[in-house]
């Protein structure tokens, strides 16, 4: 399925969460068979044999980034807001465009020196995944790369993940 496929696949919903922003909606895309083995086959290739675990950042991360892990043979891990997990945790905080926000993991969640790939369904300012990239550079994970399903490249997200590597399957300006 070719990029333009997978976009007829999102849905727009404009105003959402409030006026002026367009929301991209995966639901659609999730509940086609075909277009979600698409999605998870094309984001696992190009990472077979270089990950021990796979990082899913909560929450549309975690339906992404599992089945990435499944197909690459690996674990999973995830990232979540605070509060959520049962055992100790580690926490990094980062700011967003009217105060902060955190993500927790378990502190077994990623072993030293492994090879982390971190995924989310949308890369916008980069924020959450630079929390993310930093959580597990904290557990002593070595990120591989960041991969998304969809990049909103006019706010500029994938600088603000430099020098980790970006993927993305589909690209809005």
């Amino acid at each position: 399925m070719t990029t333009e496929e997978l976009k007829k696949f999102i849905r727009d919903i404009p105003d959402f969460p409030k006026p002026g922003i367009i929301f991209r909606d995966i639901t659609p895309l999730l509940g086609n068979a075909r277009a979600f083995a698409q999605v998870i086959d094309q984001i696992a290739e190009r990472y077979l044999g270089t990950v021990d675990v796979v990082l899913g950042i909560e929450s549309r991360g975690f339906i992404i980034g599992a089945p990435v892990a499944y197909r690459l043979g690996v674990g999973f891990t995830i990232a979540r807001k605070p509060g959520k997990l049962p055992c100790e945790t580690i926490d990094e905080t980062y700011e967003l465009e009217y105060g902060s926000a955190s993500l927790e993991m378990h502190m077994d969640g990623i072993a030293q020196g492994s090879r982390v790939l971190i995924v989310d369904d949308l890369l916008a300012t980069g924020g959450t995944a630079a929390a993310a990239v930093r959580l597990a550079h904290k557990m002593g994970g070595r990120v591989v790369a960041c991969a998304f399903l969809i990049e909103l490249a006019a706010l500029g997200g994938r600088a603000r993940l430099e020098p980790t590597s970006v993927s993305s399957l589909i690209q809005y300006d």
